[in-house]
């Protein structure tokens, strides 16, 4: 089990060699672009990783390179590998343009591998033998196996350390067999499911707290102060710090938002169903809406903090009647309740969503761990072959 730790560095004067050696980083990386347009516009295909780093080994032994030195080895390959990453996915056709040049400001950070070129005893990180304090909100577990050292946009440092740990169990976690089914909706952040719960209504339901559409109106009163600032001035900076702030602060607020309603969850329900979203394809269809929710954020933080099993994202489950399973196949996201034409029962669309996708999830799990409310053969029976 992989956990990472995050902690923000004491402010300091000793600041600036981190800043340094971030933007160190950066004209790395924009040499390793460099490098790779120039091979493919002669050879017509990608410069291999390993002669890559061949090469920026030979640079370091340079006059001119010298000055790479001050960053860690491990982190330059971590550099390398990370823009042949880059390019593997474009050429595979999962990102659609390959890594290009970052400007030194929009750079952001620089990892350390294993425990080369940095020492953490207790609340002190030495890189480059300078000590720089960080905030040790909670004691390390297990062997680190990267150390990241990321700027934000405001400046600020923080320290993210990846660690192997073994399959510890979360404190407080449910080990009660109860599960739930969990639908996710634009309006409505959460519905929980399953005819076996006791929750009606309201209870049901848990709200979208939409951070960043509540405060679109101060994001664009201080992205108007911004664009009127002339460039490079003191003024303009101050303004970009302003409004780096206010989304900096959206960003906590979605998180705790996040870590809390994972939290019920946990304690409550030992299993948690959901679908498996098509995201992209959401994102497409309601823009930043999907953005300010986002759906994959919240379901990276539940998955590490109890059982979260995926059904299948063609499963029809807010268009099949809970009670006879009839798939309404005509029905539209307007309707928000909808009468089975075979049965007659009237369905919340999302309510009946979250039982559906508790139902197909506790079927899934083998040996019966959770038994469904219903046979399995009837269940199955229900399922349509898409």
């Amino acid at each position: 089990m992989i956990r990472t730790y995050k902690f923000k560095l004491y402010k300091s004067k000793r600041l600036k060699c981190l800043h340094e050696l971030v933007n160190l980083s950066a004209e790395i990386y924009n040499h390793c672009i460099a490098l790779h347009k120039r091979h493919y516009k002669f050879y017509g295909k990608s410069l291999n990783l390993y002669r890559l780093q061949k090469h920026i080994t030979r640079l370091k032994k340079l006059p001119k390179y010298a000055h790479w030195n001050n960053l860690g080895s491990q982190a330059i390959q971590s550099i390398t590998e990370r823009i042949d990453e880059g390019y593997k996915k474009f050429f595979r056709h999962e990102n659609k343009r390959p890594p290009t040049f970052k400007k030194k400001r929009k750079y952001k950070s620089f990892t350390l591998k294993g425990f080369v070129g940095y020492k953490l005893n207790n609340n002190i990180l030495t890189i480059n033998k300078r000590n720089y304090k960080l905030w040790l909100s909670k004691k390390i577990e297990g062997k680190i196996k990267t150390l990241t050292v990321k700027r934000d946009s405001l400046g600020d440092f923080w320290v993210l350390a990846t660690a192997l740990v073994g399959n510890v169990k979360p404190a407080n976690r449910a080990t009660s067999g109860k599960s739930v089914g969990v639908d996710f909706g634009l309006k409505t952040f959460l519905t929980l499911g399953g005819r076996h719960l006791t929750l009606t209504g309201k209870e049901r339901e848990i709200e979208s707290p939409l951070y960043f559409l509540n405060s679109i109106g101060e994001i664009r009163k201080l992205s108007r102060a911004l664009s009127k600032k002339k460039k490079g001035s003191n003024n303009r900076r101050k303004a970009r710090f302003d409004l780096a702030r206010l989304h900096r602060k959206i960003a906590f607020q979605r998180d705790d938002f996040f870590h809390k309603t994972a939290n019920m969850l946990a304690f409550e329900y030992e299993y948690v169903f959901i679908e498996d979203l098509n995201l992209n394809g959401m994102q497409r269809l309601w823009g930043r809406k999907v953005s300010d929710i986002s759906y994959g954020g919240f379901v990276n933080i539940l998955s590490y903090k109890t059982n979260v099993v995926k059904i299948d994202r063609f499963y029809p489950s807010s268009k099949e009647c809970y009670d006879c399973g009839y798939v309404y196949r005509e029905l539209s996201l307007k309707e928000r309740v909808w009468i089975c034409p075979n049965c007659g029962n009237a369905h919340k669309r999302d309510n009946n969503a979250a039982d559906n996708i508790h139902r197909v999830g506790t079927s899934t799990l083998a040996g019966g761990i959770v038994r469904p409310t219903m046979p399995a053969n009837a269940v199955d029976s229900r399922i349509p072959c898409l």
